[in-house]
């Protein structure tokens, strides 16, 4: 079923519309929800919850791309997760892991201004991106965004694992660079 007919059927409320999701979906959004947690268990609830919150949410939304749509859905959720689940201990994840490799790039703060100045930094990394080769800003964005491992870049882009922890080490390298020229101290 094409993704228009799925989203007809959330809008006439359908509960097939779940079913035809998770058919067409599944994969894809376990995927996303293992890389940020790396536990079968958690990452199958976080899909779960995803289908619950598509539900939900549409209608009112109508997404124009429906696995965009549940792909951010998924990440939040399983984000959620993560870090509940991380509160009282650290666990080992590509979710991790990323974030850790990012830490020298980007500070978190807080303040009545943070979701502005949040609004102001996703532009600032979207324009470094942009002026990055599709190959780096292809593998960052796995990396950084999915929280692909570096041994799965590396087998999807066929290139050694070294140099796409070169090619990710000289792109923060830059992103700190781009973020400091922009007024981003960190």
């Amino acid at each position: 079923m094409d993704d228009d007919a799925i989203v007809e059927l959330y809008w006439k409320r359908d509960e097939t519309a779940i079913n035809e999701t998770e058919k067409k979906y599944d994969r894809y959004l376990f995927k996303i929800a293992f890389n940020i947690l790396a536990s079968f268990e958690d990452s199958k609830e976080s899909v779960n919850d995803t289908y619950l919150k598509t539900w939900n949410s549409i209608p009112p939304h109508k997404p124009g791309i429906l696995s965009t749509y549940l792909g951010k859905i998924t990440r939040q959720t399983a984000i959620d997760f993560f870090r509940k689940r991380t509160s009282q201990k650290r666990q080992d994840s590509e979710y991790a892991l990323s974030l850790s490799e990012l830490a020298e790039c980007i500070t978190s703060g807080g303040g009545p201004g943070q979701e502005l100045e949040v609004k102001i930094l996703a532009d600032a990394i979207n324009t470094y991106l942009r002026t990055l080769s599709t190959e780096a800003r292809n593998v960052f964005v796995t990396r950084y965004y999915f929280m692909d491992s570096i041994k799965r870049i590396s087998e999807n882009y066929g290139m050694s694992e070294s140099k796409i922890k070169s090619m990710l080490y000289r792109s923060r390298l830059g992103l700190k660079e781009h973020l400091e020229k922009e007024g981003f101290f960190l």
